[in-house]
Order: C-alpha cells, then sequence, then structure tokens
C-alpha cells in the first residue's frame, strides 16, 4: 500500500497562471502546502540533522517507482526545511525509448524553463552529458557558484543520480557529478545526505548528518569525479532500506 499524493486544485491554478504570467513564487511555501495534504502525512527522520542557517548541499537519490513522480522528492524536502533554497533540475526531460519524446522534449524545455524562472531554480541540461550541452553546462555551473558566492549561507537541493532507477535502487550518476560536488566544497558547503523511500504505506525522509567532502590530492581529474560520486552516493545509501541501496550495500 502507498501513500495518497494529490494536489490542491486553486495552488497548481495559482503556479500555472504564476508560470505563464512570469511572477515570482515561494518554492518552500508551495512544497508545504502540497505535502500537508499527503495521507498519511511525511514521515521524517533524523529530524536533529535538518540544516539550519547552515551553507550546505541537500543532496538526495532519485527515487523510482511507477505512479511515483520525482517531484514529490523536492517537495518532501522543501516543505521540512526551514531556508528557501536553491534548486538544481534538469532543463529537460528526454523520455528514452518512448515514440513521444520528439514532442515532449521540447515541450519539457519551454515548461522546465518557466518553472525555473518562477522560483529561481538553475537549469542544468540532462545526464548522461551530451556533446552539445558543454556550454549550456558551463553556465548552470556558474549560475549555481554564483549564487553561492552573493548568498549569505546558500543552501541547494539537487539529486545526483538525475534521473530515474529501475526498482528505485540507487546507482552511481553520470561523470562530471562528483567534480561538481568538489566544486560546491570548494565553495564552502558541506552536504547534507537524505534517504527517499516509501515504507508501510508512508513517503520517508530520513536526513543524516553533515559531511565535507575531500578526496585524496594524488588522484587523477577522473579518479576524483569518481571518488567523489562515490562519497555523495555511499552517505545517501546508507540511509535507505537495505533493498534500495544496490551496489553501495
Amino acid at each position: 500500500m502507498y501513500p495518497r499524493y494529490s494536489y490542491p486544485t486553486p495552488l497548481v491554478f495559482k503556479i500555472i497562471t504564476s508560470m505563464l504570467l512570469g511572477r515570482r513564487r515561494s518554492f518552500r511555501l508551495d512544497a508545504r502546502a502540497m505535502i500537508a495534504r499527503q495521507k498519511p502525512e511525511l514521515r521524517i527522520l533524523g529530524r536533529e540533522f535538518i540544516p539550519a542557517h547552515s551553507p550546505c548541499v541537500i543532496t538526495f537519490n532519485h527515487y523510482h517507482r511507477p505512479g511515483f513522480q520525482a517531484w514529490w522528492l523536492a517537495l518532501g524536502v522543501a516543505a521540512v526545511v526551514k531556508e528557501e533554497m536553491h534548486w538544481v533540475i534538469t532543463s529537460e526531460l528526454t523520455f528514452p525509448g518512448n515514440w513521444y519524446a520528439f514532442v515532449g522534449r521540447p515541450l519539457s524545455r519551454w515548461v522546465l524553463r518557466k518553472m525555473a524562472h518562477t522560483y529561481t531554480f538553475t537549469g542544468m541540461p540532462p545526464m548522461p552529458p551530451r556533446p552539445q550541452d558543454a556550454g549550456a553546462r558551463a553556465v548552470a555551473v556558474r549560475q549555481v557558484l554564483s549564487y553561492i558566492k552573493y548568498t549569505e549561507n546558500p543552501m541547494l537541493g539537487l539529486a545526483p543520480e538525475g534521473g530515474d532507477n529501475p526498482d528505485g535502487i540507487v546507482c552511481m550518476p553520470a561523470p562530471g557529478l562528483g567534480r561538481f560536488g568538489l566544486l560546491l566544497a570548494g565553495a564552502g558547503l558541506s552536504i547534507v545526505p537524505v534517504g527517499a523511500y516509501e515504507s508501510d504505506g508512508s513517503f520517508c525522509l530520513r536526513f543524516g548528518p553533515k559531511y565535507e567532502l575531500k578526496v585524496p590530492a594524488g588522484l587523477s581529474a577522473r579518479q576524483k569525479d569518481l571518488q567523489a560520486a562515490r562519497i555523495i552516493m555511499q552517505n545517501i545509501a546508507n540511509l535507505l532500506p537495505t533493498s534500495l541501496r544496490g551496489d553501495f550495500e
């Protein structure tokens, strides 16, 4: 038995109107309104590790099952963190293997661009990396670093895997994620891991203690990227039920 996820129609209408008219909204406040409707209520574990007034990046697994929409992951985290967060989201849905991808991709780009403007998100090209996205990815990274530089106590949110995984099991992110994590660590952000999953009919978020992302200096760039990504995902996997940990058990 799974939780019941529903949307307040008046709020959805307001969000769509804001996106069409280019108006700004608070993602935290909208997330709280969405999560408040959930039955049973969102289950939070590790409340003592929920960050407050601390420069950090909150990382969580891209939990997936048929019928579960990934945006509930971000809504759940945003609803319980007491600060407005800056989210790094995909700028395009790729619909791999689906015949309607040729329509879905450009439509998703338009919707996600509107959403990023309304909530002041940073859109990052989809994973795995595509050669034609190199310039756009570099621009997105610079936008994130600029946000960190000019914001007091910046707080980021992202799902490192960047896409749905079979059976919701944790997997390694695409190349470049570890390098991005090291850039954020170099900018002064600690990392807060969160495990997201469904259990006993409830949607669960389990927060873990923050840590500093570090790798040995003598590694090659590729090795640093790989090791940093493994550290990030291992810390997330440690907070999940054994059945979802995959190779990180």
